[in-house]
């Protein structure tokens, strides 16, 4: 097995793929996870992830590194989080209208999700320095908050920001079994917020949201279940949904992410694999991390969420049709996505997971994701890149 710890921290072609820049991104931990990209300004990229030793353990803190504008290699990772009682996970970047630069993140405690916090730091300078860590959404009785996607604004200035609620069950531990999504608008530049909920969107996490820049907007999420990739519409602003339903695209309860790009076609990137594709199943998302309290009871609702099936191939795929179809597919990575523990000490996990996406002007496609929970790797093509042989 390799030591992507050795991987190669400079930008360079893929080996037999000269049309792939890729990189790892430095970081100091032993676990690596759910990175976010987001461009900055004079050209520059950004990344934001969570570290430490194990997603639900109270080290799990925010980190941040850069890629200058025509720079070979990020910059050291800088930790911008460090609660000693909570594991701070799920990090997104947001340039607001204004300039200033948003970071939010997810603070549980262990790996309870119903008890899951927003917070919120601000940088006036594109992330060169940073203001006071405030709480954007505080506790709520029985369930969490959680982000994982970007906030969009619409042309009318709203900002969207799809969250999903944690929602503990009657006994036992939280399980994922009874999570929702939500949508929170601002029509202020982010003072107060306003919640509007899916329907029937139980087990249909991780919303991801494009502007469709036709009236409408599609966001695609991540299934609880490990069956498909699910979609819903709105034509109002995002105050109303239809009713998830599936895609033809596989999922296997992992991080999903889509975006439109430049000449109208969507792209996502996400795991090709499903529930169908796994050889066990855990007991739950933080079975390894122990403590009697993290013992989920037996299934809260109709459906138990699926944890364990495969976390890979990691694919990138393009659509013509608003999301409706997704023809155009190539895979990132291969291997066999063994994720039946989170475990990164050992180098027992070996995932591909919790793709970050988004376009620069020169029309590449920035893709991080994570690789084995041990590192962030970055990768950069053009979109008609997924048109070539499956890798």
């Amino acid at each position: 097995m390799s030591d992507v710890i050795d991987r190669p921290e400079v930008l360079a072609p893929a080996p037999a793929d000269p049309a792939r820049i890729e990189a790892f991104i430095p970081t100091p931990c032993v676990q690596n996870h759910a990175s976010f990209l987001l461009p900055l300004p004079g050209g520059d990229l950004g990344c934001v992830w969570f570290g430490g030793t194990q997603e639900g353990v109270p080290d799990i803190s925010v980190h941040f590194s850069r890629l200058a504008a025509g720079a070979d290699r990020w910059s050291p990772a800088t930790k911008l989080s460090d609660d000693p009682t909570r594991s701070e996970q799920n990090p997104l970047l947001f340039t607001a209208p204004n300039g200033q630069l948003w970071l939010l993140w997810t603070a549980q405690v262990s790996g309870n999700q119903d008890t899951a916090i927003i917070r919120r730091r601000i940088s006036p300078d594109g992330g060169r320095s940073w203001g006071p860590i405030e709480t954007l959404f505080g506790e709520q009785p029985g369930f969490g908050t959680f982000i994982r996607s970007p906030i969009v604004v619409l042309d009318n200035g709203d900002w969207l920001l799809p969250i999903w609620r944690c929602t503990k069950p009657p006994a036992g531990a939280w399980t994922g079994d009874l999570d929702t999504s939500s949508v929170m608008i601002s029509a202020d530049a982010g003072a107060t917020w306003t919640e509007h909920a899916v329907p029937g969107s139980t087990g249909c996490v991780h919303m991801s949201i494009v502007d469709l820049r036709d009236g409408t907007l599609a966001a695609f999420y991540r299934s609880r279940w490990a069956d498909s990739i699910y979609v819903s519409r709105s034509s109002d602003g995002g105050r109303n949904w239809s009713v998830p339903a599936p895609t033809e695209l596989p999922n296997n309860n992992s991080s999903v992410m889509a975006t439109r790009l430049a000449d109208g076609r969507l792209a996502m990137v996400y795991n090709d694999s499903s529930a169908a594709d796994a050889t066990g199943r855990r007991v739950s998302l933080y079975d390894d991390i122990g403590g009697e309290d993290l013992a989920p009871a037996a299934p809260s609702a109709d459906r138990s969420a699926f944890w364990g099936a495969p976390r890979a191939p990691m694919t990138l795929a393009l659509s013509a049709d608003q999301g409706r179809t997704w023809p155009v597919r190539r895979n990132l990575e291969t291997g066999d996505g063994y994720c039946l523990t989170n475990n990164s000490k050992d180098r027992l996990n070996r995932e591909f997971s919790y793709p970050s996406l988004c376009q620069t002007p020169d029309g590449a496609l920035h893709i991080a994701y994570t690789y084995w929970r041990q590192a962030i790797k970055y990768v950069r093509v053009v979109p008609d890149w997924a048109a070539g042989e499956r890798a």
